[in-house]
């Protein structure tokens, strides 16, 4: 039986039943133990700098109010998270993770895409890496545009929340690697055509066997999980099926 590519979503903020941070490097770590395929992480270009968590307000993750942008450089680098940590940058994740498992970088916040370029490429020059381990999503395509013009060696993977009436065409223009789909808006002839295309197929966020096993079903190549030991479990039953 086909098994599916294992993606940590957000880090993999939830194993064995004991919850880290998202996008932490605790999390981070944690998934490396396990050996997942992959990690997906969010990041948002504030100040020059490129913060790895996903909401654009505090609160929920992350204690205290107001938006992300509206904070100053000081104000952002004394954010904790609720295991202490500090916000990490991507230079932190990018460290952390090495060649040990692909990475997927979300790019959330706007005006990004130039500081993920420069802190990419600059990390994979310094310790003699490839790029290959290495994809860059977002929802924002005119950002995944200006990475193709200025930087095509990275790959491009294309979010989306539903079915577009012409399924993954999107993807053409920028040269995708990937489309990445939600679990909600889903269908056979989504899969299908991007597939035709040449194009991975990842579904977020997908954590319940029951969604696994129509994933498989699909013929999807992977998805991005929060319970990334469940999922590794399930691709060893699979295995052994």
């Amino acid at each position: 039986m086909p098994s599916l590519l294992c993606i940590a979503h957000r880090g993999g903020p939830i194993i064995d039943d004991v919850i880290s941070p998202e996008n932490s490097l605790q999390a981070i770590q944690r998934s490396l133990a396990l050996g997942v395929d992959a990690i997906e992480i969010d990041v948002w270009q504030l100040h020059g700098e490129l913060f790895v968590t996903h909401d654009r307000a505090l609160g929920r993750q992350i204690a205290g109010s107001g938006l992300l942008q509206s904070k100053s450089l000081d104000e952002l680098q004394q954010l904790r998270l609720s295991n202490g940590e500090p916000l990490p940058r991507l230079y932190d994740v990018l460290d952390a993770i090495g060649d040990r498992t692909a990475l997927n970088i979300e790019i959330k916040g706007a005006n990004s895409a130039d500081a993920v370029i420069r802190t990419l490429t600059g990390f994979v020059e310094d310790h003699q890496l490839s790029f290959e381990q290495y994809s860059v999503s977002s929802f924002d395509h005119q950002q995944l545009f200006e990475m193709l013009q200025k930087a095509p060696q990275i790959k491009r993977g294309v979010l989306i929340e539903g079915i577009p009436l012409d399924y993954a065409a999107c993807c053409t223009a920028l040269q995708a690697w990937s489309l990445n789909s939600h679990v909600g808006f889903l269908n056979q002839a989504l899969v299908n055509d991007a597939r035709q295309r040449g194009l991975k197929n990842f579904i977020y966020t997908v954590n319940t066997e029951e969604d696994w096993q129509w994933m498989v079903a699909l013929g999807v190549d992977g998805v991005f999980t929060d319970r990334p030991a469940e999922l590794l479990q399930f691709n060893r039953r699979q295995a052994t099926h």
